[in-house]
């Protein structure tokens, strides 16, 4: 099993109080995520895609259906993005939670993925579920702030999966831009602001800082970055927010939410039918963005 590397810039994690937050929250989610996301190998903490809304009767079918819909997310992203016709080898994973996009990327196309992430427990379930995977060899968990991930001209994508919304926005793309090889590419797959009054709730339940697209855009284009791709997926994310909220009804129901979880259900309830609410009506957007490096 690889060892998680966990370079001295990632001091910061103790300096940059934000950042410590964001990391707290992630520990504190762990159980949660493992036992409605996992077993694993492949454990993802996303937004997926819901094409067609079936409300299953049990909790366990509850589940299977909300993993289903955030592997989709990745097999329909991969297609969009063109990975197979982009150099995809040195695959930098932004935020990566417990580790299943990178494994995915690691498993479907062979790239070698560094899997960065601010939650020490985090990088540790990593490196065991790529051990279960057998893409050891492949990716290498990394303990690190994503403003201080270390090298120059190292890899040829970066890829952030519904996590790009914990950081600030223009110095992360500054930091892209000396990573990323020229003629690399970054991908981002997050919800973007499109009513300011939703921002606040959305940022105290996921420790989060949410943005505009125009955000986006503006730090991308500073930073020496040509946006390819838009793909406006809104329509397929709503509904993954009516299960969500079905199954932490089932959960409490069960007696089956850690006490975070508890503490956080009827705020957590409010907040899902929010994301499902400003989908609906145009207050949020989901979407799916790639960039070049000029």
């Amino acid at each position: 099993m690889r060892t998680p590397i966990s370079p001295a810039t990632s001091t910061s994690l103790s300096s940059r109080t934000p950042v410590r937050e964001v990391a707290d929250f992630y520990e504190h989610k762990t159980r949660a995520v493992l036992r409605r996301y996992g077993p694993g190998p492949r454990v993802h903490y996303r937004t997926g895609f819901i094409d067609e809304l079936v409300l299953p009767a049990t909790t366990a079918a509850l589940r299977r259906q909300l993993v289903a819909s955030q592997e989709r997310v990745l097999y329909d992203a991969a297609e969009l993005w063109n990975l197979r016709r982009v150099p995809f080898r040195d695959v930098l994973d932004a935020g990566c939670g417990l580790g299943g996009g990178a494994i995915f990327w690691a498993q479907e196309f062979g790239a070698h993925v560094t899997a960065v992430t601010i939650a020490p427990s985090h990088a540790d379930l990593v490196a065991q579920f790529a051990v279960q995977a057998g893409v050891e060899s492949l990716v290498q968990p990394l303990l690190c702030d994503a403003l201080t991930v270390p090298g120059e001209n190292c890899f040829d994508a970066a890829i952030a999966l519904d996590s790009s919304d914990t950081f600030p926005r223009a110095p992360w793309f500054r930091r892209l831009a000396a990573l990323i090889r020229p003629h690399g590419h970054v991908f981002i797959y997050d919800c973007f602001l499109e009513r300011p009054e939703l921002a606040d709730p959305i940022n105290r339940h996921w420790c989060a800082q949410i943005g505009t697209l125009n955000e986006y855009l503006d730090a991308a284009r500073e930073a020496g970055f040509r946006q390819e791709v838009f793909e406006d997926v809104s329509h397929r994310t709503r509904d993954f927010w009516t299960l969500t909220i079905a199954l932490a009804e089932a959960e409490a129901r069960d007696k089956e939410l850690t006490p975070f979880d508890l503490a956080r259900f009827e705020e957590s309830r409010e907040v899902h039918a929010l994301m499902r609410q400003g989908l609906s009506d145009g207050g949020l957007r989901y979407a799916l963005l790639s960039f070049t490096k000029d």
